[in-house]
């Protein structure tokens, strides 16, 4: 009995459980499927076997299907890979074709629409926002730049994004109750968290800071100790077993990916982080096609984004993080909020400051874009009471979506043109 509650509740965790989830769910599933299934069928880039990386805004769709991308990056990601990747080849009858590329696309299409789902559920059920803030809000993240592209995209980030919005709902949930989360879980969360990008597994750990009367007793303080050890213990034998306990490799191969991605002084530091960072996971900019080549001969044309080139995109983002840090202010005191914007400082802290691929930092949006959504989600709450207030959000938060689309929608009309010259 107790091992069916707990399958019970996991699936219910997951999946839609009401009338507006069914809704939220089946919508993007079927707009985000139409696209990618388009791309896949008629269109090469989701998968071409002489192309590892680069065909478009810097992912690596064919080494990360193929080998589940560096160890010292992505540790574990290697086996969950082989599992898709093998099963969409048993769909395709073994061929790398349309077949092939369609399965990988509805696989990213599932993740990222149980993501928005996540995402809504914890508008409706933990801000407890009425439904028409619910919508605008979660169609307004849906229309993000890095959700459009990771529907048909076969990467972490795809399934680092599902993830994360699992795991950020079902401790918000576990902390509203004043319960702890326990030690499965969390593990499993580690894992697959970290397993996936290495550096998410410390967001893993934030929520365990906020647990109620953690610093009222020793005995709960050990007792979080003990689930933080065992976490680290289980991801650091299963990483050390994927790189057969060679250790040494880590520390090289980690200078080195260092080295290469946070040395790049084309472009002015403040507009990288502003275009690149905070701005392109949302709103696409023009794009700037490159000429690329694979090491072994094969030459091939790679999509790229460049800084915003008109003050309307950065100002769209500007209002948006005025929204963001309003919310986190307005709710300073609310664990739940603390929670979202720690996991935020880490990215920021990692690309921003450390300047790790800041380059290229749109293809990151996976680790940190549902805040956005979340935390304006905690403003408009606190100002539920106050009708001025929430008019206000609700007509900016509309502007704001309005542009949104149009400049998306547009903007993937040249990737198409792109698709159609090059990848057809």
């Amino acid at each position: 009995m107790y091992f069916k509650s707990k399958i019970y509740n996991f699936f219910k965790l997951l999946f839609p459980t009401s009338y507006s989830e069914f809704v939220v769910f089946l919508f993007f599933l079927t707009s985000y499927g139409i696209l990618g299934s388009y791309i896949a069928i008629h269109y090469r880039i989701i998968f071409d076997d002489r192309i590892p990386w680069d065909a478009y805004f810097s992912f690596d769709n064919r080494s990360i299907v193929m080998t589940g991308g560096s160890f010292e990056r992505h540790p574990l990601s290697y086996y969950f890979f082989n599992w898709i990747r093998e099963l969409a080849l048993l769909i395709s009858d073994g061929k790398k074709d349309s077949i092939f590329r369609l399965t990988l696309a509805w696989f990213s299409n599932i993740a990222i629409s149980l993501s928005i789902l996540q995402v809504f559920k914890y508008l409706k059920n933990i801000i407890q926002l009425p439904l028409s803030i619910c919508f605008l809000i979660i169609s307004f993240f849906g229309a993000f730049s890095t959700n459009i592209i990771l529907s048909f995209t076969p990467e972490n980030f795809t399934y680092t994004l599902f993830l994360l919005t699992v795991f950020n709902f079902y401790t918000a949930t576990k902390l509203k109750q004043e319960k702890r989360i326990p030690t499965i879980p969390l593990v499993f969360a580690g894992v697959t968290i970290g397993g996936l990008t290495i550096t998410n597994i410390v967001k893993v750990f934030i929520p365990l800071i906020f647990e109620k009367n953690l610093f009222k007793s020793w005995k709960n303080i050990g007792n979080a100790i003990f689930r933080i050890s065992v976490t680290c213990l289980c991801f650091i034998l299963l990483y050390l077993n994927r790189i057969n306990f060679k250790y040494e490799n880590i520390f090289s191969k980690t200078s080195k990916q260092y080295e290469k991605f946070s040395n790049v002084n084309s472009t002015p530091l403040w507009d990288m982080v502003l275009s690149f960072f905070f701005g392109q996971n949302i709103l696409f900019s023009s794009f700037i096609i490159r000429d690329k080549h694979n090491m072994r001969g094969f030459e091939f044309k790679g999509l790229f984004m460049e800084v915003y080139t008109s003050w309307i995109p950065y100002a769209f983002i500007i209002i948006l993080l005025i929204f963001t840090i309003w919310g986190y202010f307005r709710n300073f005191k609310n664990n739940l909020v603390q929670i979202i914007m720690i996991s935020f400082l880490i990215d920021i802290v990692i690309h921003c400051f450390m300047r790790f691929g800041l380059h290229t930092a749109y293809i990151y949006g996976g680790h940190f874009i549902f805040v956005y959504p979340l935390l304006i989600g905690w403003l408009f709450y606190s100002y539920r009471k106050s009708s001025l207030y929430l008019s206000f959000l609700t007509i900016t938060l509309t502007c704001l979506s309005t542009y949104l689309f149009l400049n998306n929608y547009i903007r993937m009309q040249e990737f198409f043109q792109f698709l159609n010259q090059y990848y057809q």
